[in-house]
């Protein structure tokens, strides 16, 4: 085993703080990951504080994770030391079943690993980013092009995927009318995405505080939801609503801006369930769904856009010490637009 440094949750009420964890020996098909920087996703929070669940504390998270690889199995022929390289939101899965034989082995049908407080394949809780290195089998790891700025590629693993993966399945393109719920981490990678791809996009957020950032993101209008003639004036608009935030919102209301055939994709995660009024979805035969991230082709396939079209993510870096401080903003929404810590700090 390789004992290594990290911030860890003790508790669901207790501040993060640093510890060392333990990763498993580099097996044949296994990359020894140096990691670089980490992303502070809001699903970190939600799940250190246990509201999506049981939680085996204390827990190390993460899964926005760039590095270098420093070591390689012997039977690895993906990836080689040196290689920059990112790790998502899974590390594993069955390999065989249906979906993961058409390479969406993020809905494994038996059950992704996580990349943390999953069970590993050898009975041990998996471990995050927020750590110095990670142990990780050679197919769930991701090519980062040098294109990228590479404190910016972090987050592309997880709010650039869980983004970029609906936007291309529900087909958004040139002619097609996109509205973006919240210009947060993930609602401003979704107004990038969507706009890269061609699509006329609309941001909806409480206020107008980010207007300037969002029209400079590529977006052509920019409403608030705090103003209730918002979705007068929007009715009927939209064939795809992306919505990002992690919080209750009024169902009626927003479905009622999908036009005929619309879809409203939720890819933020309120910890209370969402009541949907059937009689808003017969109405234009609307659509309610929901999109994980993405498999392992298809965030490589993003990773590759981004690199290609300039995208990256907006980021405070900041050192490990200031993760706590990070949480507390978070949940002000006083960042602009992700955190990632700089794990040389933690060292």
């Amino acid at each position: 085993m390789l004992s290594v440094n990290a911030i860890s949750a003790p508790s669901a009420t207790g501040p993060l703080e640093r510890s060392t964890i333990e990763r498993r020996e580099v097996g044949p098909r296994d990359v020894l990951i140096e990691i670089r920087y980490a992303g502070i996703c809001h699903s970190d929070i939600h799940t250190v504080r246990g509201e999506w669940g049981d939680i085996k504390y204390p827990l190390t998270v993460g899964h926005e994770i760039v590095g270098l690889v420093a070591a390689v199995g012997a039977d690895v022929t993906r990836h080689a030391v040196g290689d920059r390289v990112g790790v998502g939101c899974m590390v594993n899965s069955c390999r065989e079943c249906e979906n993961c034989r058409a390479g969406q082995e993020q809905y494994c049908l038996n059950g992704n690993t996580g990349t943390y407080n999953s069970v590993d394949r050898d009975g041990t809780v998996t471990q995050g980013g927020y750590s110095t290195h990670v142990v990780v089998d050679e197919h769930f790891v991701l090519r980062v092009p040098e294109a990228i700025p590479y404190e910016a590629a972090a987050p592309l693993l997880c709010a650039g995927i869980t983004t970029y993966s609906p936007l291309r399945h529900w087909n958004v393109g040139p002619g097609t009318k996109v509205a973006v719920v919240g210009m947060g981490g993930l609602g401003h990678m979704a107004v990038k995405l969507a706009v890269a791809l061609g699509a006329d996009v609309t941001v909806l957020s409480q206020t107008l505080g980010k207007k300037d950032d969002g029209l400079a993101f590529g977006a052509g209008d920019y409403h608030a939801t705090s103003d209730a003639s918002t979705f007068e004036a929007l009715r009927n608009r939209f064939d795809v609503i992306i919505n990002t935030v992690s919080a209750p919102i009024d169902m009626r209301a927003y479905l009622g801006l999908l036009r005929l055939g619309g879809t409203l994709v939720s890819v933020g995660a309120p910890p209370e369930p969402l009541a949907v009024p059937v009689f808003a979805l017969f109405n234009n035969r609307r659509s309610f769904a929901g999109s994980s991230i993405g498999g392992i082709a298809e965030t490589q396939e993003m990773l590759d856009f981004c690199a290609e079209r300039g995208i990256a993510p907006e980021v405070e870096v900041i050192p490990a010490d200031q993760v706590n401080e990070a949480y507390e903003r978070v949940m002000r929404s006083d960042v602009r637009y992700r955190f990632v810590i700089d794990i040389d700090t933690l060292r």
